[in-house]
């Protein structure tokens, strides 16, 4: 199923090459429509009760939405800030443990730890999960490790088998005191646009599917998790090619008009 998967997306990406460069209007549609789509799935997976059109308006016009938390506003916010920073490295060679830090920092006012930008100092537990994550003072060592020794070994790896394993390394690491997966899904996406892939959107509705197959992966077993982030992969590139094709046809009427 993964080389099948792998091979869709080849098909798929040849596609959108031919669509490329995206320049211009397009580009920034492009660049806006993903930052309200990853910050709302992003937030909606942990639980934030803000609808994609409430995130729209936040974040490109500035306006609240009555009933909101604080917390949930300033999640939002500081989602779209990380994902603006994730643009920032689009011509960098990976990420950095540096990196990861800041994108956490960024979240810290939707975060429920003082501990932003910073290891966590104690230890955690996840409803739901039984998993067992490390220590705290096991943190430093195994981030370090992940970047000397895991990340490298990857090289060989399709881009966005890559992306997804390191994404779930990190939720294992669990480095945070809260944050992990906001992190790690902005640590996938910024690996995926660097290689010239679309940022993956876990939607609420998978939400149990990718809970689910993250657990297994901690146990040992990734296929599912591996197959559902390629699936999401292929989601994203038949969700472009539908909207540039679409701009593509109303420039089009407006020619002949």
């Amino acid at each position: 199923m993964e080389k099948k998967l792998i091979s869709r997306i080849g098909e798929l990406q040849a596609q959108i090459a031919s669509l490329r460069p995206f320049e211009g209007n397009m580009l920034v549609q492009i660049r806006q429509y993903y930052r309200v789509g990853l910050t709302w799935t992003s937030n909606a997976i942990e639980g934030s009760s803000y609808t994609e059109s409430e995130t729209k308006i936040l974040l490109e016009d500035g306006i609240t939405v009555g009933g909101k938390t604080l917390k949930e506003t300033f999640a939002a916010l500081g989602h779209a800030q990380a994902y603006d920073y994730m643009f920032s490295l689009l011509k960098n060679n990976g990420i950095t443990e540096k990196d990861i830090l800041t994108m956490h920092g960024m979240m810290k006012g939707g975060l429920e730890t003082d501990e932003v930008g910073m290891y966590r100092t104690h230890a955690v537990f996840v409803t739901g999960s039984t998993f067992k994550f490390p220590s705290a003072g096991e943190i430093p060592c195994l981030m370090q490790e992940m970047f000397a020794d895991t990340i490298p070994q990857m090289a060989n790896l399709h881009p966005v088998v890559q992306a997804a394993k390191i994404h779930a390394c990190l939720v294992a690491i669990h480095p945070f005191g809260d944050g992990n997966g906001r992190t790690a899904r902005l640590a996938m996406n910024t690996l995926l646009i660097q290689n010239g892939f679309l940022p993956v959107q876990i939607q609420p509705v998978i939400r149990k599917q990718y809970i689910e197959a993250l657990e297994a992966a901690h146990s040992g077993d990734s296929d599912e998790f591996l197959e559902l982030i390629l699936q999401q992969e292929i989601e994203s590139q038949k969700e472009i090619l539908r909207l540039v094709g679409q701009t593509s046809k109303t420039k089009s009427l407006k020619m002949k008009h």
